[in-house]
């Protein structure tokens, strides 16, 4: 991938050469936080282009580092493919990144698709929890200090970070913060340590929307938040707001069982994400917190 761009049409000119140019450009679904777009190029090629904020450039950096270091694993493994991040920078009052286009299909089986995301968890690991650089979850910061404990990271980064961004908007009182307290402290009684001793390198933000059937047939992963962590956190988001196939579940233990008790340990893992929802979308998801955390105050 190129360094940063100074301006969308540079960046084409550096991929393509100097004669490519933009034809066309089409609005398509991106989500809550981005604009998105199809470009046809001249010559007949097509890419995907993500708009942002000018100011939001390191988003899209950091966006493009962890497509290269989920690729990096698909490359040697059986882990999901990935859209290949071609470019990203800014162009006037907006940032962009540019990726390959991906072609969609038809999952040929679910099973392996959930097979695939064991191979990245096993095959993309790391001495530590964390990232080589901060990055985003939706539009939230999410910092990926490096840390040896699992158990301390996901207190820290993870909850223990949303929590005090939640508090600042006004939500929770004492009898919550006590809760969340008691939570923080009971980390590792109710987590496991990560397996065998490495951290798992994580998609991150692994809902239903951030996954796509390529034309090929295979699940591919889209628009991550890496870090490196236990691997049932991304296997908890993938149960909190549903849309995996049935079999993919199946598929995933078949290739790495988890421990006993996932169940149980489900939604502690994704009261990260549901304090970021209230930090992004508001009160809406402030029941789904209480509901959590009445089990421990």
């Amino acid at each position: 991938m190129m360094a940063a761009a100074s301006s969308l049409i540079q960046a084409v000119r550096t991929l393509y050469g100097d004669e490519c140019r933009i034809e066309s450009r089409r609005s398509v679904g991106g989500g809550d936080i981005n604009a998105a777009f199809l470009l046809s190029l001249s010559g007949g090629r097509c890419v995907f282009l993500k708009e942002n904020r000018a100011d939001l450039v390191s988003m899209f950096a950091a966006e493009a580092a962890g497509l290269t270091a989920l690729a990096e694993v698909a490359g040697r493994s059986g882990a999901p493919p990935v859209p290949e991040p071609l470019a990203w920078g800014t162009d006037g009052g907006h940032a962009f990144l540019l990726m390959e286009q991906v072609l969609t299909g038809r999952l040929k089986s679910a099973e392996a698709f959930g097979r695939s995301l064991a191979a990245l968890h096993r095959e993309g690991r790391s001495d530590s929890c964390g990232f080589d650089g901060d990055n985003r979850i939706g539009s939230t910061l999410q910092p990926n200090g490096r840390m040896r404990n699992w158990h301390e990271f996901f207190a820290e980064r993870r909850l223990g970070f949303q929590w005090r961004l939640v508090r600042k908007k006004g939500f929770g009182d004492g009898k919550s913060e006590r809760a969340m307290e008691k939570l923080l402290r009971l980390l590792p009684s109710l987590l496991p340590d990560v397996d065998e001793g490495g951290a798992s390198l994580l998609h991150g933000d692994l809902w239903s929307g951030n996954w796509m059937a390529g034309a090929d047939g295979r699940g591919r992963l889209i628009d991550p938040a890496v870090y490196y962590g236990h691997r049932e956190a991304d296997l908890a988001m993938t149960e909190l707001f549903g849309g995996f196939p049935s079999g993919f579940h199946t598929g995933y233990r078949e290739a790495w069982p988890l421990e006993p008790g996932f169940g149980e340990r489900r939604d502690v893992y994704n009261l990260y994400h549901v304090l970021n929802h209230v930090n992004l979308f508001g009160g809406g998801y402030w029941g789904g917190v209480i509901s959590t955390l009445s089990r421990f105050g």
